[in-house]
C-alpha cells in the first residue's frame, strides 16, 4: 500500500487570498502559541511548519548592526539630495542587501526599522542625523521613496516590510521616556501627522513604530491616534511594533500604570501589536499577556488582531510561498552598483553654502593644505552597518590631486599626561589583531562588549603621546599613536583598544577637572576617575590621579605650519556622531567646539584662501563673514570622502539642498521641548528672523533662469509650470522648489510651504519646462473651530525658486474655499485644546484612553484665547468640566473676568472631573479668553442660555 500525502492545509495554498489563507492559521494556533506572537522574538511552531520571526532590523542608510553592509550616507543627507528616484534606489539597494544577508545569516530580518519620518524640528535634537527635513512634504517624499525601493515593485510579495519610525512628535532624547510633547491640533494635523499619513497612504509602508515620549499627556504606545488615524489611512494590515523597553516604561519609569498588566493590555488595545522588550527573553512579555487575559483586561479576540498583522507582514514576505517568492534568491551584495551608488548618493548630498569669491572649484594644480579632526575620518553613527570600503575626504584629495600636492595637519593638541609620581601614562605595545567594534553583527549591539585582550596602560618615565580632541563641552577622547583610543572595558582597566568612539554608553571619552595643581581624568562612560596602581591604569572610586597635562603640540601650531605657503586651505570639521548629540542625547548649543573654531581661526589667519567643509549630522551656527566658501555634508558612508573631493574638483556640480533651516544663532531657537511651531515661529514654515542658511537653499557652480510661470486650476488641482534654463558653463543638477503663501489669511499660516519640487540635470544652455500637479487640499488647514480641514476662498501667492528665500518668479491664484463659520458655543461648547492661541498652557490627557485637556504649564498660569464664538440670543451660565485644584477666569474679547470658577477638589486622581458653573451675560460673536491659575485640569467648556 502506498501512504496517501497528506492535504494541503488552506494557509499553504497559495491559490488563496492572503486573507484567508491568515484566518485558517489562526484558528489552527493555540492560544499560547499566539501570545508567543506578540513578542519580538516570536518562536517556531514545529508541528505547523512555521518557522520563527524577528521584528527589526535596522536599515537607516544600509543594513545595520549585522556586519559588513554597503553604508549609504546619514538619512539627513538623503534628504539634502531632494532626489526622490535617487533615494528609491538606495531603498532597493539596501533591502537587496537585506535578502542577500539573510540567505548567509538568518539573525537577519526582513522587517524593517526605517525610515525615520520624524521632522527636524530642531536642530538640537541629538537624533537629527536620522531624520530627512524639517518639512512634512519633503520629509514624506524622501521616506516614500525609500520605503518604495525597501518594498518593491512586485504585486504581492514584498523584498522587505518598512516600519516606520518614531510615531508620533518626537524631538527630543533629554527625559525622551517621560517628556511629554504638547501639541495643539492644527501642529498635529498640519505637521506631525502630516509626514507619516502621506508615507503610509503611499502603500509601501508595513507598520509604524510609536517613539517613547508622551503626547499630550498620554504614552504613545497607548495613544488613541493609532487607530483615530493611522489606520484609516490604509486598507493594509499595519504592524505596530513597539520601541525596545517601552512596554516597560509605561510602568518603571512613566508610572502611567499601576501594573505591567495593565500597561500591556491598553497597549494592545490601542494598537501595539509587536512587543518589543527584555531582548530575545519572551517570558516576561508572554506571562504579563496572560496575567491580563486572567483579569479580563484582554480577550482572544484581542491577541488574534495583533497575531493576524503579524501573520499579514509574514504572508507579503513570501515566508510561507517560498518557491513563489520571487526574491527569495537575491545575491545582490556590495556590487560594484552599490558601491557606485553609494558614491552618488554621497556626491548628491553634498551642499555648497557660500562660494562667493569663486574660489571653488579648485583648479588641478592647486597645493592644497588639509586639516581638521574630520579630514581624515570616516564616521559611522548607531545606525551604520560595518564599513567594508572607506574614503576620507583626505584620501579623496589625495587620489584626486596627487598626495604630492595635498599636505595634511590634524589638528589634534598632542600630549603628555604626567602623574604626581613624576612618570607618564604608557601604552604598551600590543601583539593582538585590529578589530572593528561590531564586525560580527550583533542582534544588540549596546550589548559588545569592549576589548579585555590588550593590555592595559601603564606608568613610564617617557611616556606616551597622545593626540587629544576636545568635542565642545570639555568632552575629550584621547588616541594612541597606533590609532586606538582609550577605552574602558568592564574590568574597569583603561586600554588602547578602541578604533572608534561608539556603543550605547561610549567608553572612550573623557573630562579634565581642574584639581589643585593639576587636573582629574574622569571617564565618563562609568562615571570613575583614572587612577594608577600597581598593576595598571583603571578607573576606579578612589585614589585619582592628578594628572600634569603637558601638551607637546598645540592643534593650531601645527595648522599654521602646513597653511601659509598653500594655495587652497581646506578645513574639515563637525561631529563625532557618538559624542554630543546623539540618540540619548541632545545637543545644547550651535556652536562649533572651540577646539575645531581653534584650528579655523588659526587657518584663516594664515591664509585667506581657506574653505570650511562641514561633516555632520547636523547645522552649526558659524560665522560665514570671513570664509570665501563653505559647504555642508552629513556623514557620507563609504563613499563620503571621494564624493567630497570630486565636488571640491567640480567634478560634479554640487546640487544638494538644505533641508532644514540653519539658524544663526542659539538665541533664535524656541525652547527644546516647545511643539507649538505655530506658537512659537519654528521652521521656515513661521520663521520671522533671519537664518544663516535658509531652508531649500544651496549652491552651484552652474547658473539658473527661471522664467514662464504658468497656472491653471483643474478640477481639485493647481496645475502649474516653469522653465529652468542652465546659463552656466558647466552640467548641472538643480532643485526646482515651488512653495505657496495665503495672501489674506484668517489665522497664521505658513510663512512659506513646499509644495513641490523637482531635481533635474541640466546641460549648459539646456531649458527645461517643469509641470506640477498640486490638489487643492495642499492649500488647507485644520480648523479647530469645526474639528476639520477647510480652505479658505481667496487669493494664494504661487513662488518658484531655488529655495525658500530665492525666490524667481511668483503669482497669484484665486481658489474657492468655505466661508469661516463662528463657533456654535450654545450648541457645542469649547473643548479646551481646540484654542486658537495659548499662552503658558499644555495639553494633557483627559482620560488614559481618550480625549484632551489643558493645564497651565508647571501648574502656574496660562491663558487660552477661542476667536468668534457665537453666543446668538445670548447666554446665561457657564460650565466648566475640570479635575484638580485651581482656578479658572472667564472674560470676552480680552476685558474683565465675567466668571471666576474655583476647584478646590484633590489632586491625587487627575481623571477625576467636577463640573462647576456661574452665571454669565455674552451675546453677538465673541472672542472667549479663559485664564487658568494652579495645576488643575480644564477639558471642556460649556455655554447655555
Amino acid at each position: 500500500m502506498t501512504a496517501q500525502t497528506p492535504p494541503t492545509p488552506p494557509f499553504r495554498d497559495q491559490r488563496m487570498p492572503f486573507a484567508k489563507r491568515i484566518d485558517d492559521l489562526l484558528s489552527r494556533l493555540t492560544l499560547d502559541e499566539k501570545i508567543g506572537f506578540l513578542h519580538q522574538f516570536t518562536p517556531a511552531v514545529e508541528r505547523l511548519g512555521i518557522d520563527g520571526f524577528r521584528t527589526g532590523q535596522e536599515a537607516l542608510h544600509g543594513v545595520a548592526w549585522m556586519g559588513p553592509a554597503t553604508v549609504f550616507p546619514q538619512a539627513v543627507g538623503l534628504g539634502a539630495t531632494w532626489n526622490t528616484d535617487l533615494v528609491r534606489r538606495v531603498g532597493e539597494a539596501v533591502s537587496k542587501e537585506t535578502r542577500a544577508m539573510r540567505a548567509r545569516d538568518d539573525r537577519v530580518g526582513l522587517n524593517v526599522w526605517a525610515p525615520t519620518v520624524n521632522l527636524l524640528r530642531h536642530p538640537l535634537w541629538g537624533r537629527n542625523e536620522e531624520g530627512y527635513s524639517e518639512d512634512p512634504k519633503l520629509t514624506s517624499a524622501i521616506a516614500t521613496a525609500y520605503t518604495r525601493g525597501l518594498r518593491g515593485d512586485h504585486p504581492t510579495y514584498w523584498r522587505t516590510a518598512p516600519v516606520l519610525k518614531h510615531w508620533l512628535a518626537h524631538n527630543n532624547e533629554t527625559g525622551r521616556d517621560v517628556t511629554s510633547s504638547s501639541v495643539r491640533p492644527r501642529v498635529l494635523h498640519e505637521y506631525d501627522l502630516r509626514a507619516f499619513r502621506e508615507t503610509v497612504e503611499a502603500g509601501a509602508t508595513a507598520g509604524v513604530m510609536p517613539a517613547y515620549n508622551l503626547v499630550n499627556g498620554r504614552p504613545n504606545h497607548v495613544s488613541p491616534y493609532l487607530r483615530e488615524h493611522l489606520r484609516t489611512w490604509t486598507d493594509e494590515d499595519l504592524l505596530v511594533c513597539s520601541d525596545a523597553g517601552a512596554p516597560s516604561n509605561l510602568v518603571d519609569s512613566e508610572h502611567y500604570f499601576d501594573t505591567h498588566e495593565e500597561a500591556t493590555a491598553a497597549s494592545l488595545l490601542a494598537g501595539v501589536d509587536s512587543f518589543t522588550d527584555h531582548g530575545t527573553d519572551s517570558s516576561k512579555i508572554t506571562a504579563r499577556v496572560r496575567g491580563a487575559l486572567d483579569r479580563g483586561l484582554l480577550t482572544e479576540a484581542d491577541i488574534d488582531a495583533a497575531v493576524r498583522r503579524q501573520l499579514s507582514v509574514r504572508f507579503r514576505l513570501g515566508e510561507f510561498d517560498p518557491e513563489y517568492d520571487p526574491h527569495a534568491l537575491t545575491k545582490d551584495f556590495d556590487t560594484p552598483a552599490h558601491r557606485d551608488l553609494a558614491q552618488e548618493a554621497a556626491e548628491q548630498s553634498v551642499v555648497l553654502l557660500k562660494n562667493s569669491s569663486g574660489l571653488l572649484p579648485l583648479a588641478p594644480d592647486t597645493r592644497l593644505a588639509v586639516v581638521g579632526l574630520l579630514a581624515d575620518e570616516c564616521k559611522l553613527d548607531w545606525y551604520s552597518g560595518t564599513l567594508i570600503h572607506r574614503s576620507t575626504p583626505l584620501e579623496g584629495l589625495y587620489e584626486r590631486f596627487g598626495a604630492e600636492r595635498v599636505e595634511f595637519a590634524e589638528g589634534v593638541d598632542r600630549v603628555l599626561l604626567k602623574t604626581s609620581a613624576g612618570t607618564f601614562l604608557h601604552v604598551p605595545e600590543a601583539d593582538a589583531a585590529d578589530e572593528v567594534r561590531g564586525a560580527e553583527g550583533a542582534l544588540d549591539p549596546a550589548l559588545l562588549a569592549g576589548r579585555t585582550d590588550l593590555p592595559a596602560l601603564t606608568t613610564d618615565p617617557a611616556g606616551t603621546e597622545l593626540a587629544l580632541v576636545d568635542w565642545g563641552e570639555g568632552v575629550l577622547t584621547l588616541r594612541a599613536p597606533d590609532g586606538r583610543y582609550l577605552s574602558v572595558a568592564e574590568d574597569g582597566r583603561v586600554r588602547a583598544s578602541a578604533d572608534q568612539p561608539g556603543g550605547w554608553v561610549v567608553q572612550e571619552t573623557f573630562r579634565l577637572e581642574p584639581h589643585e595643581n593639576g587636573h582629574l581624568l574622569r571617564h565618563i562612560g562609568t562615571g570613575r576617575h583614572v587612577s594608577v596602581a600597581a598593576d595598571g591604569v583603571r578607573v576606579a572610586e578612589a585614589n585619582p590621579e592628578i594628572f600634569q597635562i603637558i601638551v607637546v603640540e598645540r592643534g593650531e601650531d601645527a595648522v599654521t605650519r602646513i597653511t601659509s605657503q598653500a594655495d587652497v586651505v581646506l578645513v574639515v570639521a563637525g561631529n563625532d556622531p557618538h559624542i554630543n548629540g546623539r540618540e540619548t542625547e541632545d545637543r545644547t548649543t550651535l556652536a562649533l567646539p572651540a577646539h575645531q573654531e581653534r584650528l579655523l581661526r588659526a587657518a584663516r589667519a594664515a591664509n585667506p584662501n581657506t574653505v570650511l567643509a562641514l561633516v555632520s549630522a547636523y547645522p552649526y551656527a558659524v560665522d560665514p563673514a570671513a570664509l570665501p566658501a563653505i559647504l555642508w555634508t552629513c556623514h557620507g558612508g563609504q563613499a563620503g570622502g571621494a564624493a567630497l573631493a570630486r565636488v571640491l574638483a567640480g567634478d560634479v556640480s554640487p546640487a544638494g539642498r538644505l533641508p532644514q533651516t540653519w539658524y544663526a544663532t542659539d538665541s533664535d531657537l524656541p525652547d527644546l521641548l516647545d511643539y507649538d511651531v505655530i506658537g512659537s515661529r519654528q521652521t521656515y514654515l513661521y520663521f520671522e528672523g533671519t537664518p544663516l542658511f535658509p531652508f531649500g537653499h544651496g549652491l552651484s557652480y552652474a547658473a539658473f533662469s527661471y522664467a514662464d510661470l504658468r497656472t491653471t486650476v483643474d478640477g481639485d488641482a493647481v496645475k502649474v509650470s516653469f522653465t529652468v534654463t542652465n546659463t552656466g558653463d558647466v552640467t548641472s543638477d538643480e532643485v526646482a522648489q515651488l512653495y505657496t503663501r495665503a495672501v489674506d489669511p484668517t489665522v497664521p499660516r505658513p510663512r512659506r510651504e513646499l509644495l513641490a519640487h523637482d531635481r533635474v540635470r541640466l546641460e549648459p544652455g539646456e531649458q527645461r519646462e517643469l509641470p506640477f500637479e498640486v490638489p487643492l487640499r495642499a492649500f488647507d488647514f485644520w480648523d479647530v473651530a469645526r474639528g476639520g480641514w477647510r480652505r479658505e476662498a481667496g487669493p494664494y501667492e504661487l513662488l518658484a525658486g531655488a529655495s525658500s528665500e530665492d525666490i524667481r518668479l511668483r503669482t497669484t491664484v484665486l481658489l474657492d474655499g468655505e466661508a469661516p463659520a463662528p463657533r456654535p458655543v450654545l450648541r457645542l461648547g469649547l473643548d479646551a485644546a481646540d484654542f486658537d492661541e495659548q499662552s503658558g498652557v499644555a495639553i494633557v490627557d483627559r482620560t488614559k484612553t481618550a480625549g484632551d485637556a489643558v493645564t497651565a504649564a508647571q501648574g502656574r498660569s496660562g491663558e487660552l484665547v477661542y476667536r468668534d464664538c457665537d453666543f446668538g440670543g445670548g447666554a446665561t451660565e457657564v460650565t466648566a468640566a475640570v479635575s484638580g485644584d485651581g482656578v479658572v477666569e472667564i472674560s470676552l474679547d480680552g476685558g474683565p473676568a465675567l466668571a471666576v470658577l474655583t476647584s478646590r477638589a484633590p489632586d491625587e486622581n487627575p481623571y477625576d472631573y467636577t463640573t462647576l458653573s456661574a452665571g454669565i451675560i455674552a451675546e453677538g460673536v465673541r472672542d472667549v479668553h479663559i485664564r487658568l491659575r494652579g495645576p488643575l485640569r480644564l477639558a471642556h467648556v460649556g455655554f447655555s442660555g
